[in-house]
């Protein structure tokens, strides 16, 4: 067997049970050991593991943290979750603005940044309205993996797919074809959670105590930042209608850019910032995209895929979304698109790719990072989610969910 295929299944392994013995490994420290491993065994080149990793994909992600922290330390969320509040009459309007709120930022701001500032929002919010705190991070893993879907910037896996791809209108083609789809789940989302958490919300809706931003200056920037974020973003798509003749696009990683540069360029705490962003999620992927390109060298997956699969939105779909749960999305798209790709799967099955390695964070908490980095934060606070309890919201929903989505994605 080629080293490069024992290195994979050892990460995997190891991604899967995280633990040997005492020690406990995070998934960016083993997905670092096998491109280390790969490197080492002379299994890729130096030049060709740099060559390897996606420099747009890694500059969208960076920028997109940067925003993300900037929003956590500036304490602004809680202020607008405030003003959230006074909207809503009763529990059950509150937990459905925030499924469709959180849904809505992580398809514009990706998965992983919303998990990381929503996760102290829902604690927040759980202690203060006299809600249950597990239904509110429940509420908050299963609307950002589901709201990440139709966006080609919701979450990696969807971003990974656009560049390679090269679509030349990423917002409309994913608004298209998982547009609808992703709605209609969010409905049904919503509609869960009024089934199977009746009893745990509360009526009292109110915060008494007056929050104030913790840098207003830094507040002032990111509104200046989310106005260039949707500006480039509708400058994207308007491009892509050809204005005056002109066919050009504007890059993904040009949104994350203009997002971050006021805060780098004007915020006085932008070495803080930039210090406590997520550093080992862009340590995980540029270790990721080496130890890919590694396997796909062997030439194995190549030929191991068969031709039906290319061209079935069921096989697709449940593909991605099985095999998700052993090696997490965001890897089994970097290594099998390439594959996909050259065997000329159609865009039906690319939104499939998409949808299914996605919805896959819907199924079990090891489905998708953005559980994992919820559950560690809110573990630090004092509050879990077991599987067992994921689990048991995640089966009947991922399983109409898929049915909404095959069922439109073979019909469109």
């Amino acid at each position: 067997m080629e080293i490069s295929l024992v290195i994979l299944l050892a990460v995997f392994l190891l991604i899967a049970v995280r633990q040997v013995g005492r020690f406990r490994f995070h998934i960016w420290q083993v997905m670092c050991a096998g491109a280390v491993a790969v490197l080492i065994t002379g299994q890729i080149s130096l030049p060709d593991a740099a060559q390897s990793v996606n420099l747009g994909v890694m500059v969208f992600l960076f920028g997109m943290f940067v925003v993300g922290e900037a929003l956590s330390e500036s304490g602004y969320l809680f202020t607008i979750s405030k003003r959230l509040v006074s909207c809503c009459r009763n529990s059950w309007q509150f937990i459905t603005l925030f499924i469709l709120s959180m849904a809505f930022l992580s398809a514009f701001l990706m998965n992983d940044t919303i998990a990381i500032i929503g996760t102290p929002l829902a604690l927040y919010l759980g202690n203060r309205l006299g809600l249950s705190v597990k239904m509110l991070l429940l509420a908050l893993c299963f609307a950002i993996t589901t709201g990440s879907v139709f966006s080609p910037i919701g979450n990696p896996q969807n971003l990974l797919i656009a560049t390679e791809c090269g679509y030349f209108n990423p917002f409309g083609t994913f608004f298209l074809y998982l547009g609808i789809p992703t709605i209609i789940s969010l409905v049904v989302l919503v509609l869960f959670f009024r089934l199977f958490y009746l009893h745990d919300a509360g009526e009292r809706l109110c915060i008494t105590e007056e929050v104030q931003p913790a840098d207003p200056g830094l507040v002032r920037l990111l509104k200046v930042s989310f106005t260039l974020i949707i500006s480039c973003i509708i400058l994207q798509v308007l491009l892509t209608l050809h204005p005056f003749g002109i066919a050009y696009t504007l890059p993904l990683p040009a949104i994350a850019i203009a997002g971050a540069a006021p805060i780098i360029l004007f915020s006085r705490k932008r070495v803080e910032i930039i210090r406590k962003i997520d550093w080992p999620t862009l340590v995980f992927f540029i270790s990721m995209f080496v130890l890919m390109a590694a396997v796909f060298a062997t030439g194995v997956f190549q030929a191991a895929v068969p031709a039906a699969a290319t061209s079935s939105v069921v096989l697709l779909y449940s593909t991605s979304l099985l095999i998700s749960q052993l090696i997490s999305n965001v890897p089994f798209v970097a290594l099998f698109t390439p594959l996909f790709q050259q065997a000329g799967m159609s865009v039906n099955g690319t939104m499939a790719l998409a949808a299914g390695s996605t919805l896959a964070g819907n199924l079990t908490i090891l489905g998708a990072a953005s559980n994992v980095i919820v559950i560690q934060n809110a573990e630090r606070q004092g509050e879990t989610i077991t599987f067992m309890e994921f689990l048991r919201l995640g089966i009947p929903f991922t399983l109409i969910t898929g049915v909404i989505f095959v069922t439109w994605l073979t019909f469109i």
